[in-house]
């Protein structure tokens, strides 16, 4: 997981982007395989489960395909299910690091990344060599701002299994300290690595957000195909190649690729993006899907401030936008949440407080257009010498948003 935000960002990536946590960085297994099926011939999880109701590291398997579907279907009700089987699993041995590697998992899922830090610790001190564990305490470390936290924990990993999921971790680490080609180097490892369509496409797409967010539209599209030549049903690549087609001025492009979406995979991030190029493209943007969509995370348990500070700043109320962005900067006081509260602010008319967060998101270096946009403006409505980028293009502000 590379964003911040799980589906609030990034993700996320958002991620996201994304759940941001899984046992590994990527969808290691496409949709499809996702129920826990085991191919023809061979007994499923689930069969095995109802023959042997006591084997608890086959419920928190089956608990971390819940949570795989949460993340690549955004139905959270996943997550309440995997609830469930990780309350079997921790009946029969609350100890194993497995079924606490999925606890933290699921804390994770649902933004509860102090409970997440706190079982993977766990999870660590009874087995110090489960990789799982460390991606997720990865993670959850830099969602609550600790990056040199994040940063061991990656370098265990690279210890441990220097495979796809240490090195996209390793990526993003580098690409918070504003070490562009550092992240990409990491890319490229993990793109070597990668031998599963979805690892393939997964580490194609971060490659194509890497050159989107560095301006480079067209080797982004090139990595955006690539992603989907591997992995056709991989939604973050389509929206990918949505956002290079909306940043390029073709809007009735994007918007049908969007369209395509939004079908398959109705996160907050695509239905913002949808929005805002409908916006751009002369018509009106309809929240209600997304409005039906936070409904169901709340309900499911996930907490979700990060998506609706952002959201409200620039597309509703300033200060419901300040009251969610403080709420989230308090839970989880990461860059993009700093981000978030700054901009917030500085849309309720209060740079001056607004300028100390600004600061604060931008302080490692990480070269992120739409942080340097936020904080030029600040400065400027203080009396500041500060350049925006021409290039930069506020009504698609989410397109920017690293996924």
């Amino acid at each position: 997981m590379r964003a911040f935000a799980i589906f609030a960002g990034l993700a996320l990536l958002t991620a996201t982007l994304f759940t941001i946590v899984s046992f590994s960085s990527s969808p290691v297994t496409p949709p499809a395989a996702l129920s826990p099926q085991d191919p023809p011939g061979r007994e499923s999880l689930q069969e095995r489960l109802r023959r042997v109701p006591g084997d608890h590291r086959g419920w928190a398997e089956l608990a971390l395909h819940y949570v795989d579907q949460a993340r690549l279907t955004g139905d959270p009700m996943y997550y309440t299910k995997a609830e469930g089987a990780l309350a079997t699993a921790a009946g029969l041995d609350g100890r194993d690091d497995t079924v606490l590697a999925g606890q933290a998992a699921l804390a994770a899922g649902r933004h509860e990344f102090a409970d997440a830090v706190r079982l993977a610790e766990r999870a660590v001190e009874a087995n110090p060599y489960g990789l799982a564990a460390y991606g997720v305490l990865a993670d959850a470390r830099t969602q609550l701002g600790d990056l040199d936290g994040a940063q061991r924990a990656v370098d265990r990993m690279m210890d441990l299994h220097p495979g796809v999921a240490a090195f996209s971790r390793a990526s993003y680490a580098a690409e918070l300290r504003g070490d562009r080609d550092g992240a990409r180097r990491y890319l490229e490892y993990a793109h070597a690595d990668a031998w599963t369509p979805a690892d393939l496409a997964y580490s194609r797409y971060y490659l194509g957000e890497l050159a989107l967010h560095a301006g480079d539209l067209k080797t982004a599209a090139g990595w955006y195909a690539e992603a989907l030549r591997a992995y056709p049903a991989y939604p973050p690549a389509l929206a990918g190649q949505a956002r290079a087609a909306a940043l390029g001025g073709r809007l009735d492009e994007a918007l049908d690729l969007y369209d395509t979406v939004v079908r398959r995979l109705p996160l907050p991030q695509y239905l913002i993006e949808q929005g805002e190029t409908r916006i751009k493209a002369g018509g009106r943007a309809d929240w209600t899907l997304l409005r039906a969509q936070r409904d169901l995370y709340r309900a499911a348990g996930v907490r979700d401030d990060l998506t609706w500070a952002e959201f409200e700043a620039d597309h509703g109320d300033p200060d419901l936008a300040v009251g969610h962005a403080r709420a989230e900067y308090a839970r989880n006081p990461n860059l993009v949440a700093a981000d978030a509260l700054a901009w917030a602010l500085y849309r309720a008319g209060e740079p001056a407080e607004a300028l100390r967060y600004a600061k604060e998101a931008t302080a490692t270096g990480w070269r992120n257009p739409l942080l340097a946009y936020h904080r030029a403006k600040i400065e400027q409505a203080l009396g500041r010498p500060a350049r925006v980028d021409p290039g930069f293009d506020p009504t698609l502000s989410s397109l920017a948003r690293f996924s």
